[in-house]
């Protein structure tokens, strides 16, 4: 079956994460990814680590099935052959220092007026207007300035995401932007400028703390592990030492709690946890009421109880327990991917079509389609001088 984004051409001066995670979505389904990178050093995400047999860990993450090429962008050489590419191009992305597109004219509302059929996605980290559209931003300083530290971490102790919480958000809201676009010219016949900063994703992922806290004036109490806001829902120690988490979302689940796992059907009458308010305030002895029972029994138990109590739960794993989850390796959820160090075992995209596979196929060296990708221009030869 023919991949939905065969066809479309994808041209993305991107570094770190925001950007190339939304390219490598569209290379999955079968677009053609150009990854347009700085001479010599490339794109930054290279260097991040070097832990997947000496290759970034977090490159490799967001840059399978896209064609590298090396390029001055600031060179007159360099400038021809970018506009030679973007005449062909369906989809233009950038995510440059503040203000640089904007001096080259590589700025999505440029491009546009220069390519009306294209679809251009600028990614900066607070916008384009406003009194911090020139401002520097990275992962960790949007959730700094969101507030998101604010509410993560533990009563004592603010923590950061241990992920790229805001290169995600922003790279997926790119996506659907871009995909928004394509589909506005399908119909239209007009392409598209639209621009997603690290903010304003952020700050859509923000809204639930935010609007509690603006309407209420509560702060949104810093829990942990456990949820802030519902009860019981979090870890809990079994007799035999191990923590097994799982989580009440309405009275029905907790009537069930009660009387199938517990097997105590009067508490579901308890004024203390009659609902979900009560149980927050009531945290502290709902939690040792319920580790009090638990002790009674292993975690396998516990969580037996659970299942057949149809209570949603999981077991705490570690990372190491989780690459052998059998849902990954029972469902074929890895692959390999080859790359200049040999083949690297990837997870498969989380969509799941019938009758389609996506694209898995290499992680570029840096420069690898630089010559063939100027031979197909017409430019035979990148001049020297424009390295660097």
């Amino acid at each position: 079956m023919k991949l939905p984004f065969e066809g479309i051409t994808v041209i993305s001066i991107e570094q770190a994460i925001a950007a190339p995670l939304a390219t490598r979505h569209l290379a999955d389904w079968g677009a053609r990814v150009i990854k347009i990178e700085r001479t010599g050093d490339g794109d930054f995400a290279r260097k991040y680590d070097t832990a997947m047999h000496g290759l970034s860990s977090q490159f490799v993450w967001a840059n399978r099935s896209k064609e590298s090429m090396e390029l001055d962008i600031k060179s007159e050489f360099g400038q021809d052959v970018l506009e030679a590419l973007l005449e062909r191009a369906d989809v233009f992305i950038q995510n440059l220092a503040p203000g640089a597109a904007e001096k080259l004219g590589l700025d999505a509302a440029s491009l546009v007026k220069r390519h009306p059929r294209l679809v251009a996605c600028d990614i900066s980290g607070y916008g384009s207007t406003g009194p911090y559209s020139k401002k520097k931003a990275y992962d960790l300083l949007v959730q700094c300035e969101t507030g998101f530290l604010s509410i993560n971490g533990t009563p004592g102790e603010m923590a950061k995401c241990g992920l790229s919480l805001v290169d995600i958000a922003t790279g997926m809201y790119a996506l659907n932007g871009i995909l928004t676009g394509l589909y506005r010219r399908e119909r239209t016949g007009e392409g598209t400028a639209f621009e997603v900063s690290l903010f304003d994703a952020m700050a859509e992922w923000m809204s639930y703390p935010a609007y509690f806290k603006r309407d209420s004036g509560k702060d949104l109490v810093r829990a942990g592990t456990r949820h802030a806001s519902i009860a019981p829902y979090g870890p809990f120690r079994a007799g035999d030492g191990k923590t097994v988490f799982f989580g009440i979302q309405n009275e029905r689940e907790w009537k069930s709690f009660c009387e199938n796992v517990l097997e105590d059907p009067l508490l579901f009458r308890d004024p203390r946890f009659c609902s979900n308010v009560e149980r927050v305030s009531h945290r502290d002895g709902l939690e040792a009421l319920i580790t009090e029972r638990f002790a009674a029994w292993t975690s396998d138990q516990v969580l037996e109880r659970l299942e057949r109590a149809a209570i949603a739960n999981a077991r705490l794993n570690s990372i190491e327990e989780f690459l052998e989850h059998p849902q990954l390796r029972e469902r074929g959820r890895v692959r390999e991917v080859d790359s200049e160090v040999g083949p690297l075992e990837m997870f498969l995209p989380p969509a799941i079509f019938q009758g389609m596979e996506p694209v898995m196929n290499p992680v570029p060296a840096l420069g690898q389609h630089t010559e063939s990708i100027l031979e197909e221009l017409g430019f035979h030869q990148a001049p020297r001088a424009a390295a660097g």
